[in-house]
């Protein structure tokens, strides 16, 4: 059993920088698919990063190419997403999961149901406010 541990999330006002992190209680090398996910209230979650475990290929959504960035450390058994310029339109619950089995493209590309994923964090809120 893996446990995936979000963190970094807070209060940000728009323009402004947030560092994700998920901790993972396992090795991250068993997974193919880490990701990253966010939910608004009477919203979907949608899937928006990922990194391979197996090797570090990375995905991003389109709505969010070119301001958030997502890196492994995989030493520490860590995924993070950096996410740079933040609007008010970025506020959500932001959520790791992990799979073993699924490609990156999965994740940002097909809706998750909570039951596709082997392994999701707690969710970690981001609220972006000036």
């Amino acid at each position: 059993q893996v446990q995936l541990v979000e963190s970094g999330g807070g209060l940000v006002q728009p323009g402004g920088s947030l560092r994700l992190s998920c901790a993972a209680s396992g090795s991250i090398f068993s997974f193919n698919a880490m990701g990253w996910f966010r939910q608004v209230p009477g919203k979907l979650r949608a899937g928006i990063s990922c990194i391979s475990g197996y090797d570090g290929s990375t995905l991003v959504a389109e709505s969010v190419k070119g301001r958030f960035a997502i890196s492994a450390d995989n030493v520490k058994k860590v995924v993070y997403l950096q996410m740079n310029d933040l609007q008010p339109e970025d506020t959500a619950v932001y959520y790791c999961a992990a799979d073993s089995s699924l490609h990156c493209s999965v994740v940002v590309t097909v809706t998750p149901t909570q039951d596709l994923y082997e392994y999701w964090g707690q969710g970690a809120q981001v609220t972006v406010s000036s």
